[in-house]
């Protein structure tokens, strides 16, 4: 049997993917390169009205996305969602973990917003990967979308000269739970075939970010800069496609160097 060509090796086409959130920032990004893999890719969270608007304007160019209502905090409404992958593609070949919800507003917050932080973030993103775990086809592949914050300490000086701040301990609490889940969920499914890899992006440029972040945060960075629009989606095509069919278990900074050093 002749072997695959490394090309076609990061190709998703007939693949099933099923990306939870696919509307934010890094959302958008990975959600384009999986459906420009050739993947029929599943959008799904709370916000169905706006998945719906990013899902049509991906089938008016061609590409393969539906958007699935979800609440990743209700196990039924994950339940509902595995049950219309199926019925509809009869198979899931790819999850991407990357819905998260952040309504603590800072470290004095109340327990209540913790509370729904660590059951959303935590709780929510097990019960996810466990239930899709159940139709993940052997072979398939996990993709977490972490942070660097679940690798390193807040970095005051980010924030010098600006109103901003780094002071929310439950996404440093769930994204370094993320990193050794990961692992975890590589060891689990593992008998199947079945890699769970982790990719930490460092901060997105958005027109949001006083010009004092922008200069301190890229001086943090090897590269000088932080990311882009389009610098995730390519890592995630290549843990989702066969191309890294012997990598799992891993935990990858997409940070232009944040973390080396």
């Amino acid at each position: 049997m002749n072997a695959m060509s490394i090309l076609d090796s990061f190709s998703l086409a007939g693949k099933t993917a099923l990306l939870t959130g696919g509307a934010g920032l890094y959302g958008r990004q990975i959600l384009r390169g999986l459906a420009e893999a050739g993947a029929r890719t599943y959008i799904a969270s709370r916000t169905l009205e706006q998945l719906e608007q990013v899902a049509a304007e991906h089938r008016a160019a061609g590409h393969d996305v539906r958007a699935l209502p979800l609440d990743q905090g209700d196990e039924a409404s994950i339940v509902a969602v595995r049950a219309r992958i199926v019925a509809e593609s009869g198979r899931l070949d790819v999850l991407v973990n990357n819905a998260v919800a952040r309504p603590v507003k800072g470290y004095a917050d109340d327990a209540a917003h913790f509370d729904e932080s660590l059951h959303v973030n935590g709780t929510g993103l097990i019960l996810v990967t466990r239930v899709m775990g159940e139709v993940l086809a052997d072979g398939g592949s996990i993709v977490n979308i972490g942070s660097i914050m679940g690798l390193v300490g807040l970095e005051p000086l980010n924030y010098r000269g600006t109103d901003m701040n780094g002071w929310y301990p439950d996404y440093f609490f769930h994204k370094g739970g993320m990193a050794n889940l990961t692992r975890f969920f590589a060891s689990y499914f593992g008998g199947r075939g079945i890699r769970c890899n982790c990719l930490h992006p460092g901060g997105l440029l958005n027109e949001k970010h006083p010009e004092a972040f922008v200069r301190n945060y890229s001086e943090r960075t090897c590269l000088g800069r932080l990311a882009n629009d389009h610098d995730l989606a390519g890592a995630v095509v290549f843990l989702a496609s066969d191309a890294s069919a012997y990598i799992t278990g891993t935990n990858i900074p997409v940070d232009g160097g944040y973390t080396a050093k």
